[in-house]
Parts: C-alpha cells; structure tokens; sequence
C-alpha cells in the first residue's frame, strides 16, 4: 500500500491566498504547500488507485505528485474542500465508481451519497455507491469501512483501509472533533499510519467563540470549537488508537511559524508505503 498525501491543507490552505502572515511566508520561502484535503492509496498488488476525498485542488495535485488518476474515491462529507473536486473527473477518467455512506443526515434530509449523486448527476462517469457505516467494502482490492466521527452540524465519516493480503493499514479520522464514537475508534485502531484532522494548536482555543472541549488529563484542550481537533488531540487520537505513525492533516494557516513546519505535521506530497 502506497500512501501520497495530495493536500493537508483545511479550507484555505497554506499559503493562504492574499495572506502575508509569518506561516504562509514561510511556506512561499521553503516551497511547501498544504493545499486542500486528499489522500492517494495505491494498491501495489492491483496496480489500482484509491482516492479519499475530491479537493478542489484535484488537478494542481495530480499534475505534481508522481501518482496515477484514481479508480475509485471515497467522500467523508459534503464540505466544499472534499468534495468539489469531483468534477475534474470530466474527460480525466473513463468510470469513477464514488463510495460514500447511506445514512441520511438530519440536516440536510439526505445521505453524503444521495448529495454526491444528485450534485454530480451531469457527470456520466461519476457513478455513486451508497455503503453502509461499519460495513466492510472492497474497493481496489481493499477492505474500505467507513466509521461515523463527530462533525457538527454535518455528518461525516473516518475510515479505514486494510490490505487483506498484507495486513497493512491505513486510518484517516476525517473531520472531527475528538469525540470519535467508541464503536468507531475500534474500527480506526491499531493502524501502521494515522492519518489525523489537527487544525491549530490548542492555544488558539481562545480565539475560539466557543472556545475548546474535551479536556486531556492536564487540562489541554483536544477539541478546538466544536468541529475539529487540537494538534494536541490528534496526537492523543493516535496515542489511544496505539497508531504506529500519526500524521496531523487540515492544519490551518494559522498555526504559528515556529511550530507550523515540524513533526507530526504533514505537508503535501508526504509519501508513505504501508
């Protein structure tokens, strides 16, 4: 299993456009980018590729990094920055069958697959597969399972993928606040790399209208607002997931220079083989 992080980045990205903050000119200067989320698994015994969420950035990311266009996508939910890139399907790839979940959202009356189909129903080789949470599907000669995070006011799914004939596994908590459900942690555990949503670091709650939650032992905050983790609380997520590697991904702009650019922050193009 060959792991590419496409995009890091949360919304806007670093560098974020029109920003001169010390992180987004430090990312100019050493040539490092975090654009908007996607994660590529290729299948090295298949030769067929996964993609995990559709960036916006779909086309600068597979123009610069050394990787094939995907057979297949998972979507974790219906945010602009991991979905909208789907249309670059268009003329890209002959058939993209689009896992994404069943279950039906109280806030917008539909599931992520029922929206993903609807707002992509121009697009002939878009085609949905409506997968049920916890339920174990193969995709690209993976077991894929999609796992129920914490995400408000949306739904939205983490996931793991496991390499039957390998053991290799990947695990992606997707956008959540670190209150990942019990039943959905045992699905995500144990991974050989994690790969976790850390916005900022737990300092900034305080800027936070809603300030943070889900105090550690010392009093850390590892929820920052209500819809994301703490790069402290990704890291415990890993810790209490036991992963081999954990990785921060959706990092904002706004984690400050010093601490933007080291370990376990990710940036694009990060490849691992599982």
């Amino acid at each position: 299993m060959e792991v590419t992080l496409l995009g890091t980045g949360d919304t806007t990205g670093t560098p974020t456009p029109g920003c001169s903050c010390d992180t987004c000119e430090r990312a100019h200067e050493e040539g490092v980018e975090r654009t908007r989320f996607s994660v590529h698994v290729r299948n090295e015994r298949t030769g067929q590729s996964l993609l995990v969420d559709a960036s916006p950035d779909f086309r600068y990311q597979f123009l610069h990094r050394d990787v094939p266009l995907p057979d297949a996508a998972v979507i974790s939910h219906i945010h602009f920055d991991h979905l909208d890139g789907l249309g670059n399907s268009y003329r890209l790839v002959s058939d993209l069958p689009v896992y994404a979940a069943d279950e039906t959202d109280p806030k917008t009356g539909e599931s992520v697959a029922e929206t993903v189909r609807r707002r992509y129903d121009y697009l002939d080789t878009v085609t949905v597969e409506a997968t049920a949470p916890f339920e174990p599907v193969e995709v690209c000669g993976f077991e894929v399972t999609l796992v129920p995070v914490d995400h408000p006011p949306l739904v939205c799914y983490g996931l793991a993928i496991e390499d039957p004939e390998t053991g290799a596994k990947l695990s992606l908590t997707g956008d959540t606040s670190f209150g990942i459900p019990e039943e959905s942690r045992e699905v995500l555990a144990d991974p050989d790399l994690l790969l976790a949503d850390g916005i900022v670091p737990a300092e900034l709650c305080k800027h936070h209208p809603y300030g943070g939650k889900h105090e550690g032992p010392d009093g850390t905050f590892r929820t920052f607002g209500t819809k994301h983790m703490t790069i402290e609380g990704a890291v415990a997520m890993g810790e209490e997931l036991d992963a081999d590697e954990t990785r921060v991904v959706h990092v904002a702009h706004f984690v400050p220079v010093e601490e933007a650019f080291e370990d376990p922050l990710a940036v694009d193009g990060e490849r691992y083989e599982l």
